[in-house]
């Protein structure tokens, strides 16, 4: 597993960040470290789970995905 920091936009308290982390936490394969105002720390297999399924979980919890990093 890497660690990859996620630039997360429309986020701005939190009760954001309690969203955020709730909806990565269904995210099978990953792990999450750490989900603060704009940005989230997580870890998981480069080859197992794809940016666009952590995009999907960012957006279900209702803000954009900008980078993994």
């Amino acid at each position: 597993m890497k660690s990859h920091e996620l630039t997360i936009e429309g986020m701005s308290c939190q009760h954001c960040v309690m969203h955020v982390r709730k909806e990565l936490d269904k995210v099978s394969g990953l792990v999450v470290e750490d989900v603060q105002i704009g940005k989230a720390r997580v870890q998981f297999d480069d080859a197992t789970l794809s940016p666009s399924r952590l995009q999907e979980a960012v957006q279900e919890a209702g803000y954009r995905l900008v980078s993994v990093n």
